[in-house]
């Protein structure tokens, strides 16, 4: 959601903020500024600049030569207030000395502002995040850290938070709760971050923050305690990604570039995770035995969005392999439940950045219950990842573009190879386990096939590019397919579009057909077939145009479609790995004929990290 950046160190803040900055723009956010420690002759304390719209706003207002070494700055996700220069952040105090900028909601931020208001403080914005900019310069008496501290102490919900003052130049300091936090560690430099993107460019050691914790950082040294001042030893991590791997490389848009990454990001997803000669899978970060794992009698995916449907795909994996029952339930479903945790059950919790707040929250909650839990992840040091008992990287690589696409992928082949472990451990034949091993190393050659549809696609969308209404039918284990091609149609071309079980399309959504609504059918190659084209017959029927994804040799289907988008011909179980891609591209071509902001479409953010 918003994005956090902090510079203290030798070198021009302003032009390491607005740069940091411009790498979380894929995060989403509707404006931004910085704030920056000026010298002791400069007059004003902090120079605070802050523009509604895009970074390219906020360069133009920054002077060039903007003195200053030490500042902060945001990116804003409208959630109190509207879009507008004084609801972005940073906020400061009515002396201009304190500036704080701020991801998450303060739940009680009425209250505080009230009494704030009492005690002499003058508000500028309607936004919750200003209390705290208020509550630290009440409490500050010559110490940033315990001021900060203080402040804590009266907020009830989530931060991330990172807080400057004129009178202790080159220092910054921030805390967590609920939202994420990342120190990186430079060469007599700091930076701060929500999300290590910002400061790749610069350093590649990183400590991840705690919830509760509180940093104190200068340009040569830091230090993180918790809210009870008991020092915490930091671990430090080292970032593996390349600065290369979050540029375009030629392609117009991210999400381009991330669709066609999937012929490289499923094979790092598999690699060293495939035991050949005993047909199982090798998935030594599930810190689970074999005795354990095959207690297992129940399994319970939490995950929200494009996670879900994955989790849904997981769930027909496992019950097919290992022959255990599987539900893949919505987090924000599941947290405000009071959820049943049964014995011998094992949680998945999937989440691309590994910090989204419901998938998180509902995790903490079956873990108090006792529930063991293993997270599915991309982001390496996510709170996800760290809270778990263990789990998968899907090794996807960064994921700039909002709508997912390879992290989607990713997550599948981490379903994949669980279920094939899972099974193994159960009742699957040594010969079936390396039967399976085949087909799946068939996969990065197939999703290829599926990527070389990309102009039948782009004619496709240009098509039917102005048509309001979309359905997206599918059965089985394209039906979650059906569910994330309409999900992808709807986040980047803002057109209507619903995912429908095809076995289910007579009880009602039938009634949406007319020839300007394409239907797009996802048709298996296994024995529900038969019944998708009987589907598809009765949409072609009623006028309503058809467009069928199908293994490339579907003759039958392809004379019945009004449009026809023919994938390599993979086993029925595997077929969400070659239908999605068309999807994908379908949503993008869409997006681009429309002229939408495909990379940042509106009112989204890449992590939800708040409710």
């Amino acid at each position: 959601m918003c994005g956090i950046v902090g510079y203290t160190g030798p070198r021009q803040a302003s032009r390491i903020l607005v740069e940091g900055l411009k790498r979380l723009e894929y995060r989403g956010y509707d404006s931004a500024g910085i704030a920056v420690q000026r010298p002791a002759d400069a007059g004003s304390p902090l120079a605070v600049i802050k523009r509604k719209g895009k970074i390219a706003e906020l360069r133009s207002a920054v002077p060039k030569d903007l003195p200053g070494t030490c500042g902060i700055g945001h990116t804003r996700w409208a959630t109190h207030g509207g879009v507008t220069d004084a609801n972005a952040h940073p906020h400061c105090d009515a002396s201009g000395k304190v500036a704080v900028v701020h991801n998450g909601i303060i739940e009680n931020h009425v209250a505080l502002r009230e009494t704030l208001e009492k005690e002499g403080a003058v508000f500028k914005s309607e936004t919750d995040s200003e209390v705290i900019a208020h509550l630290v310069a009440f409490y500050y008496k010559g110490d940033l850290e315990e001021a900060l501290r203080a402040a804590l102490r009266h907020l009830t919900g989530t931060y991330g938070i990172a807080c400057i003052h004129s009178d202790e130049p080159g220092r910054i300091v921030g805390a967590r709760n609920g939202s994420p936090l990342v120190v990186g560690v430079g060469s007599g430099e700091m930076f701060l971050a929500s999300d290590v993107t910002a400061m790749l460019a610069h350093t590649r050691q990183v400590v991840y923050l705690n919830d509760r914790e509180v940093v104190s950082m200068s340009a040569d040294d830091f230090r993180i305690a918790d809210l009870e001042e008991n020092a915490v030893d930091p671990k430090i991590d080292r970032i593996e990604w390349d600065l290369e791997e979050i540029e375009k490389e030629g392609f117009a848009c991210y999400m381009e570039k991330e669709i066609f990454e999937q012929a490289e990001s499923v094979p790092r997803a598999l690699s060293g995770r495939v035991d050949r000669e005993n047909g199982t899978a090798k998935l030594g970060g599930l810190n689970l035995t074999r005795k354990e794992l095959h207690a297992i009698e129940r399994v319970r995916v939490i995950a929200a969005g494009t996670s879900w449907h994955a989790g849904l795909v997981g769930a027909y994996i496992l019950e097919s392999l290992a022959r255990v029952p599987v539900v893949a339930e919505l987090a924000s479903e599941l947290r405000y439940r009071n959820p049943v945790v049964e014995p011998n059950t094992l949680y998945l919790a999937v989440s691309q950045s590994g910090e989204t707040a419901d998938t998180l929250f509902a995790m903490r909650e079956v873990q108090r219950r006792g529930a063991t839990v293993l997270g599915i992840c991309n982001v390496v040091g996510s709170t996800i990842a760290r809270e778990s008992d263990g789990g998968i990287y899907v090794h996807s690589g960064p994921e700039i573009a909002v709508a997912s696409t390879k992290a989607f992928t990713s997550q599948l082949a981490a379903f994949y190879l669980l279920g094939l472990l899972l099974a193994r451990t159960h009742d699957l034949s040594h010969a079936e386990g390396v039967r399976f091993i085949k087909q799946l190393d068939a996969i990065p050659e197939a999703i290829k096939g599926a990527l070389a549809t990309r102009d039948k696609v782009q004619a496709i969308a240009k098509k039917y590019a102005r048509s309001g209404d979309w359905l997206f039918l599918g059965r089985g284990i394209l039906y979650p397919i059906a569910l994330e091609g309409a999900l992808k149609l709807k986040e980047i071309s803002y057109a209507h579009a619903e995912g429908c079980g095809a076995g289910e399309m007579k009880h009602g959504t039938i009634a949406l057909v007319d020839a300007e609504t394409p239907s797009v059918f996802l048709v298996p190659s296994g024995h529900l077939r038969e019944k998708t084209i009987s589907n598809i017959k009765e949409i072609k029927a009623r006028g309503g145009p058809v467009i069928a994804v199908a293994d490339s040799d579907d003759r039958e289907v392809e004379s019945l479609a009004d449009d026809f988008i023919g994938v390599p011909p993979v086993d029925a179980l595997f077929q969400p790995f070659t239908q999605i891609v068309p999807l994908q591209m379908l949503a993008y071509f869409v997006a681009l004929e429309l002229g939408r902001d495909v990379d940042q479409p509106r009112n989204l953010a890449k992590s939800v990290t708040v409710e």
